[in-house]
């Protein structure tokens, strides 16, 4: 692993520690992103849409570009995301899907391969990336997002807030969601306090 990597795992494992690993009444702020589009108002919802996650979103070192226009399904690339203006318009129900995205970024910027394949024993899925036939809910990459989003933010308020077992954000409970992204991240595995 590049020297870069172990700096980036060693500030995303330090800020998780200084989050107390399993506290999410403790509020993260952040994130370094610019948005293309939209209006003041829709800017300020994906401010609040990240700054009520208890993730430490600055641990994305790269600034990520977020799209905002009318009719755009929401998704995530390397360093972009695209949201649809409406979405953020509905305000707080819009916010577990803006952190669903930014997971995203977490995703690409910090993981890689042995990384994505003990995240997906743990969240469950068939494949971390798509693949033909394959719906949402049964990609590791998905159920990774979904899960950080409500295990960070478990508000009632939170869209995504597990309706059942089989949701993707229910593929692990908060509290182990959040130690095993510690863990993973993390040069040594460390308690959950």
């Amino acid at each position: 692993m590049a020297r870069a990597t172990h700096l980036v795992l060693a500030a995303f494992a330090a800020a998780l520690l200084a989050l107390g690993f399993g506290a999410v009444n403790a509020r993260a702020a952040g994130g370094n992103y610019v948005c293309d589009g939209g209006t003041v108002a829709q800017h300020a919802q994906v401010r609040k849409a990240l700054n009520a996650s208890a993730f430490p979103w600055g641990v994305v070192a790269e600034q990520v570009t977020i799209h905002i226009s009318s009719g755009h399904a929401s998704e995530a690339t390397p360093g972009e995301i695209w949201l649809d203006a409406s979405l953020l318009d509905s305000g707080k129900f819009a916010w577990g899907v803006v952190q669903h995205e930014y997971a995203h970024q977490v995703d690409f910027s910090l993981f890689n391969d042995g990384i994505r394949s003990q995240l997906l024993a743990k969240v469950g899925g068939s494949s971390w990336w798509s693949l033909p036939g394959l719906g949402h809910a049964k990609l590791g990459a998905e159920r990774f997002a979904s899960t950080l989003a409500w295990a960070y933010w478990p508000s009632p308020a939170n869209s995504m807030k597990p309706q059942s077992k089989r949701d993707e954000s229910a593929a692990m409970a908060p509290a182990a969601f959040r130690q095993l992204v510690a863990q993973v991240v993390a040069p040594v595995p460390l308690a959950v306090k």
